[in-house]
């Protein structure tokens, strides 16, 4: 998020397109068939870009992941984010340029979703710097962000109804709570604060605070003090089955700006759904590198 908190980025890789129509249609057999650098804007001009690229689309290395012709790869302490992408209908247009986040800790945390460990997240730098320089009038700029990554065995619309997450920025590092509703009937509620040096101490999240539904009607709630009322301050990301927004809210007496999602995964898993995401996730199997 931009630091005067008028424009956001985020950028998303998939080996296994956890949303992607394409993917669940194939049974989800081969997640190396289904990969995507999914790059999406929000602010004057914002864009969303979600293509689901074939196998031949895919290199890896330890410090490198391309997916045609987008890569992130971590080099000198930073993960830099190279962009050429196209925008989903119904604003088509090339989103190019260069995201560069810089952590200023690594962390070693990991936080099994499940009791099996079938889904963990793994927050590897909840607090960093990042600098946007996108090939687009008002988009260079630089913010505060955050790095993270889930990992999986199975769909998560398998093992979950719904969850919310939210990134809190605060004076001392960060602050995360992720709230899930499993399909077994027990519940996740976790709140982790991070300080300055990437240390990380769970905490007891302070009491739930409803949001108003999203555009598509989407319950939603995040954490807050008692006797505050967390609001939305900038809309990013508003689908049938997902909602992305920066939210401010008030934590340990700390005001504070972060990003905020909610998923309904029982929306995700409806037949209905996987159309209408067909033509905002365009597939194109096919793609050669300009060396092959």
């Amino acid at each position: 998020m931009s630091d005067d908190g008028a424009r956001a980025v985020s950028v998303i890789g998939f080996i296994g397109s956890v949303f992607s129509p394409w993917y669940a249609w194939s049974g989800r057999r081969r997640p190396e068939n289904h990969v995507c650098i999914n790059v999406a804007t929000y602010g004057p001009g914002g864009r969303f870009t979600m293509t689901d690229r074939g196998e031949a689309a895919l290199r890896q290395s330890p410090d490198c992941l391309t997916v045609g012709p987008s890569s992130m790869r971590w080099q000198d302490g930073q993960l830099i984010v190279e962009v050429d992408e196209w925008g989903a209908p119904p604003l088509i247009s090339r989103v190019r340029g260069r995201v560069t986040v810089t952590p200023r800790t690594v962390t070693n945390v990991e936080l099994p979703l499940t009791g099996d460990g079938a889904h963990v997240w793994r927050p590897f730098a909840p607090d960093c710097t990042i600098e946007v320089a996108l090939d687009a009038p008002g988009w260079q700029w630089s913010g505060h962000g955050y790095f993270d990554a889930n990992f999986g065995t199975r769909a998560l619309e398998a093992d979950f109804s719904r969850w919310t997450w939210g990134r809190f920025p605060t004076s001392s590092g960060a602050t995360c709570f992720y709230d899930a509703t499993r399909r077994d009937g027990t519940r996740l509620a976790t709140g982790i604060r991070f300080d300055a040096g990437g240390h990380a101490q769970e905490i007891a999240p302070p009491p739930p605070a409803p949001l108003p539904r999203s555009l598509w009607a989407l319950p939603r709630e995040t954490r807050a003090d008692p006797g505050h009322t967390p609001r939305q301050v900038l809309p990013m990301l508003d689908a049938p089955f997902y909602c992305r927004a920066g939210v401010r809210t008030t934590i340990d007496g700390e005001e504070t700006t972060g990003v905020h999602e909610a998923l309904d995964l029982d929306r995700f898993r409806a037949a209905w759904l996987k159309p209408m995401l067909a033509v905002r996730v365009p597939r194109r199997a096919r793609w050669k590198f300009a060396k092959d």
